[in-house]
């Protein structure tokens, strides 16, 4: 067997017990599920269709809401690297820095990583969106904030700041609408600071400001 890949079709809440699937091509009893950071299993009582009852947080993950179209990634146990089958993230890397996966279906804020941890934004689809990040709490100095697409679209990503606290010729970034981009940001002082780019608009061999 190996790793098989679909979507949610619609959003699931942290109480449901079943999610629905685009495609329930390779999903069958006993298969674990990911979605962003929370690991699942289908339930013995799966035959069939796109309906399909899981148990929630399986693997030591939390139980979490998930957005409709976030990536469903399912098999079986030994397909996966990490974590393996009954061992928590936690367990086999405990002195591993924490880090969270959350998925963009919609245009607004996207959330800090908390004190000590990283945090990797998800934003869906081929459909542009505007999103926006707010100045970081200084109690999460040196943590790391990663916004990547997972489609071809012309996202936009606000700062009102600036980045590296530049002010109006460095806040607005735009993503390719023909590649799967991102950019990866790191906490300090207050304000986010570029350290690594995939930004459409990023022109820095030429001269340009890599936000702007």
């Amino acid at each position: 067997m190996a790793l098989a890949t679909t979507t949610l079709g619609s959003a699931v809440g942290v109480n449901d017990n079943s999610i629905v699937v685009a495609s329930a091509t390779s999903v069958a009893s006993g298969r674990l599920i990911r979605i962003d950071e929370e690991w699942m299993e289908v339930a013995k009582n799966y035959s069939e269709g796109t309906t399909v009852p899981v148990l929630r947080g399986q693997q030591g993950s939390a139980t979490l809401a998930h957005v409709s179209s976030a990536n469903v990634v399912h098999g079986l146990a030994s397909d996966f690297s990490a974590p393996p089958a009954g061992t928590s993230l936690g367990v086999t890397l405990p002195a591993a820095r924490a880090r969270r996966v959350t998925s963009y279906s919609a245009a607004g804020a996207i959330a800090f990583p908390g004190a000590g941890e990283d945090m990797v934004a998800v934003i869906i689809g081929t459909s542009a969106l505007a999103m926006t990040i707010a100045n970081p709490t200084k109690d999460i100095d040196g943590s790391i904030l990663v916004v990547i697409a997972n489609g071809k679209a012309a996202h936009t990503l606000t700062y009102t700041a600036g980045l590296g606290n530049g002010g109006s010729a460095y806040d607005v970034g735009t993503f390719s609408a023909t590649l799967a981009g991102g950019c990866q940001l790191m906490a300090c002082n207050g304000f986010w600071v570029l350290i690594g780019n995939g930004i459409a608009t990023a022109t820095a061999a030429t001269g340009a400001p890599l936000f702007a």
